[in-house]
């Protein structure tokens, strides 16, 4: 399954010369990709050992320039891109990329020879199959595909590895700077460091340069349970990306293994992580999955999984490119992985990580300076003991002398019923302003203009929060500024967010430490200032000292809010167009209002008057919403500094359908066009005006995947779409697919095998008919996988030199299928041409020239081909 090539000369050399060729096919510059300098210091900084007080508390200064620096990782960034996309297959990705960075790693090798460490390379090229529950359940089946592992260990060996993994492919169309050649050119410069330092590695690390994760992560797969090595490997690093540049954020640990988060709290010098964000991604709302599911369900080792997540906007566009990835991100990301793999293969939890297995860490930095991290078990004991003081001090106030007899208990009844509901009726209103704004056909108009969304969506929700508290004030409790009330509320607040502390945790979650923080600050500042409040009332100072108080929480909350935002806004232009966007970001901005604002509803009732507040956030609100109805606030740009590109997809693709009898019953071919966010095809239209609302196509369901060829099953989340005639497609390598075999097997299935030669990228669909199922076949484990519809889709891609794809299934039929005019089961094939003359014709050429700069078409070749049997 893989072909090992120690890194030689005469080796070195055939893949050198392989590489040649292909660059003279593809670009007229010979020099493209020239060999690196071997004698280039790294680009990272190396620790001293009589470092100085400042060094060592503020994290490692920088041995290098930002001129060497960039000179070096930024070289190699710059080298891998400039071939442009890179999928699977291609020779870009296969030859090209491949050749660079065993070219590198040779220099490497070279340079650190006489030293203490040894360096062995092995370029794998795995086949195999992993069914994963990823975008409803599907299966995957690679041949051939690449793996670069280097194995960096002291001269004697080592027996316990480390590993580091980023991959160098990309999606179609786009160059991947971000996503994910940055994190190579980062490991490469870290190899580099590792391999020349004077102290050897007490561990190994195997840096995994993988060449087929954008396939659905099918070349980790291939390594991990494939590879001899991999059953040294105890953890590993995994370096993604979900935007482009800006700080690496931890967003997955383990599972359990808490020794890895301590390591990277001592050891990160730029720390940013969350458990929050482990456990959003976790819990799949977002459509995204990294290689860290790979390593942790079929290699069960722990690892910890970073990755780029500012800018999203152009996260798999043409627009991810080196120069948007500023210097400070790659020296941050170099310090920062550096330092961890630099503390974990010298540390003793390695060799046995098994055994320090127990429990999750709860984790969050402090705008960056600082990592917080406790036991999972630690944080439920601390979180009951701060729900339990706040229990204790509710107690105590309704136990003094005046509120006796259950009056304050009724009155904090009452008072949270008024909050909540006021929580409710704002979110309800502000969807209906939601739901408004969809109708008028103004939907994402925030997606270029964030802060649009805060001023309509914000402005109502505070208006309507403030508004009836206002008028409970007025109108039930019949006061105004009164401190009593004032401090009732605050209690509300404490109580509500003590409910959520005591949920979450018994959930099990560790993100429940944000209602921990929320209310731990507020309580001990209440109690400090009791008295300050008792004799002056709401004072400036009582009002600056409370803000004090609730500062530490409140900012990193904040930050916290920030996060979401700067993650899910981008992902509202590729969630398709099912998902309304206005519900989604009116919902978001509404919930966060509600959260920040919870400890400052007391003020309402302390103040004599709120006419002004309402006034100016019901000013923001009616002119925002004028600009947003009259189409003033335009969701997408295409400028140069900031993109915000409309996604659609075009392929031009030739359908052809067969019957039973195997003859030809229909043949056509077309456009087939999607748009990946809820304004559909709207805003194109007046500029193609031949893509509209007529061609818009219905889901056939009596065909696999209704009859059109996608490339990964996401019908669900793009139920929309559009199909223009055009000329029938001739690709130079056309799909060949045939019957093999079918014979009845002595349990009572039907065993059907076939054969398919076709390009790098394939998809397969089979869907069994009524009384009809399927009981086995060749992929996975042996268990078919079906997605939310109950079809099976099958994604299919090779490298190069890729043999004829032989499979099997097995059927069972549960009733005559000689009087069944459908038959058991209908299977259909589709290929994918995204690179070379046959991802290009004519009429895909001329309609993408048509596009305003604003949109970001994303085109391939296709074909469908539907049999039954």
């Amino acid at each position: 399954c893989h072909c090992k090539k120690t890194i030689c000369q005469g080796r070195l050399c055939d893949f050198l010369a392989e590489k040649q060729r292909a660059t003279a096919e593809l670009t007229s510059e010979p020099n493209r990709t020239s060999a690196a300098n071997p004698t280039s210091s790294s680009c990272f900084c190396k620790e001293k050992m009589n470092s100085v007080s400042f060094s060592y508390h503020m994290g490692c200064l920088p041995l290098f320039t930002l001129v060497t620096l960039s000179s070096q990782c930024r070289r190699h960034l710059e080298q891998i891109t400039s071939v442009g996309p890179r999928p699977v297959g291609s020779p870009e990705n296969e030859v090209l990329t491949v050749g660079y960075l065993l070219e590198q790693i040779e220099n490497i090798r070279v340079e650190t020879a006489a030293g203490h460490h040894q360096l062995t390379v092995d370029v794998q090229r795995p086949t195999g199959t992993f069914s994963i529950d990823f975008l409803g359940g599907f299966t995957s089946f690679y041949d051939r595909v690449t793996n670069i592992a280097v194995r960096l260990e002291p001269k004697g060996g080592a027996q316990h590895l480390m590993l580091a993994n980023c991959h160098f492919d990309t999606v179609a169309n786009s160059p991947g700077a971000s996503d994910d050649a940055v994190s190579c050119a980062v490991m490469l410069e870290v190899l580099h460091s590792l391999a020349n330092q004077s102290t050897p590695l007490h561990h190994g690390v195997v840096f995994l340069f993988n060449g087929a994760e954008e396939n659905i992560l099918q070349a980790s797969h291939g390594f991990i349970t494939q590879h001899p090595w991999a059953e040294q490997v105890r953890a590993f690093i995994n370096l993604e990306a979900a935007g482009v540049g800006g700080k690496e954020v931890v967003f997955q640990t383990g599972p359990e293994n808490p020794w890895l988060v301590q390591a990277y709290v001592h050891a990160a010098k730029h720390p940013f992580a969350s458990v929050v964000g482990q456990e959003v991604f976790q819990s799949g709302i977002i459509p995204s999955d990294t290689d860290f599911r790979i390593y942790r369900d079929f290699g069960n080792i722990p690892g910890i999984d970073l990755a780029f997540i500012e800018n999203g906007f152009i996260y798999h566009t043409k627009y991810d490119t080196s120069d948007r990835i500023l210097t400070d991100s790659i020296q941050r990301a170099g310090d920062n992985i550096l330092a961890v793999l630099r503390y974990l293969v010298t540390s003793e939890k390695l060799a046995d990580s098994s055994e320090y297995r127990h429990g999750n860490m709860v984790f969050f930095d402090l705008l960056g300076v600082v990592v917080v991290a406790y036991p999972a078990r630690v944080g439920t004991i601390l979180n009951y003991m701060v729900a339990a003081a706040t229990f204790l001090y509710l107690a105590k106030k309704a136990s003094l002398p005046g509120n006796r007899g259950g009056r304050y208990l009724r009155d904090l009844a009452y008072a949270t019923g008024i909050a909540v509901l006021s929580w409710f009726v704002t979110l309800m209103l502000v969807l209906i302003v939601a739901l408004l704004v969809t109708l008028l056909g103004r939907s994402m108009f925030w997606y270029n203009h964030f802060y649009a969304s805060i001023c309509l969506y914000g402005s109502a929700a505070m208006g309507k929060i403030i508004l009836i508290h206002t008028l409970a004030k007025n109108l039930y409790y019949g006061v105004s500024g009164d401190f009593i009330l004032g401090d009732l509320y605050f209690d509300v607040s404490l109580l509500l967010w003590c409910c959520s502390l005591v949920w979450l945790t018994q959930q099990g979650l560790c993100s429940a430490y944000v209602p921990m923080l929320m209310v731990a600050f507020p309580l001990a500042t209440k109690l400090l200032l009791a008295k300050e409040f008792k004799h002056r009332g709401a004072s400036l100072k009582y009002s600056v000292l409370y803000l004090l108080g609730l500062a530490l929480p409140y900012v990193h909350f904040m930050f916290l809010i920030w996060v979401v935002f700067e993650i899910f806004t981008p992902i509202m232009g590729r969630s398709g167009t099912e998902i309304p966007p206005e519900v989604v970001m009116a919902s978001l901005v509404t919930l966060a209002t509600i959260f920040i604002s919870s400890f400052f509803l007391h003020f309402i009732y302390l103040a004599r008057s709120t006419k002004w507040i309402l006034t100016g956030l019901g000013s923001v609100f009616i002119l925002t919403f004028l600009f947003v109805s009259c189409g003033l606030l335009f969701p997408y740009s295409g400028s140069p500094e900031s993109p915000r590109p409309k996604r659609v997809f075009l392929q031009h693709t030739t359908r052809t359908f067969h019957d039973l009898q195997g003859q030809v019953e229909s043949h056509d071919s077309g456009l087939w066009i999607n748009s990946f966010d809820f304004t559909c095809i709207q805003h194109v239209t007046p500029h193609i005006p031949e893509i509209n609302d007529s061609i818009r196509t219905s889901c056939r369901e009596d065909r696999p995947f209704c009859g059109y060829p996608w490339f990964l099953p996401v019908k669900f989340l793009s139920k929309k779409n559009w199909y223009l005639p055009a000329p029938e497609v001739s690709p130079g390598a056309p799909v060949e697919f045939s019957l093999l075999s079918r014979e009845e097997t002595r349990w009572g299935t039907v065993k059907m095998t076939f054969s398919v030669k076709g390009p790098s990228h394939m998809s397969l669909y089979l869907m069994p008919h009524r009384g009809a199922s399927l009981s086995t076949w060749s992929f996975g484990d042996g268990t078919p996988q079906f997605d939310l519809s109950g079809e099976y889709f099958v994604f299919y891609s090779h490298g190069l030199d890729a043999p004829t794809w032989i499979f099997w299934f097995e059927i069972q039929v549960y009733r005559n299928t000689d009087v069944c005019p459908e038959g058991m089961i209908s299977v259909a094939i589709s290929s994918h041409y995204f690179f070379g003359e046959d991802s290009r014709t004519a009429q895909l050429e001329e309609i993408l020239h048509r596009f305003p700069t604003w949109a970001f078409p994303s085109s391939w070749v296709s074909t469908y081909d539907m049999y039954r049997y």
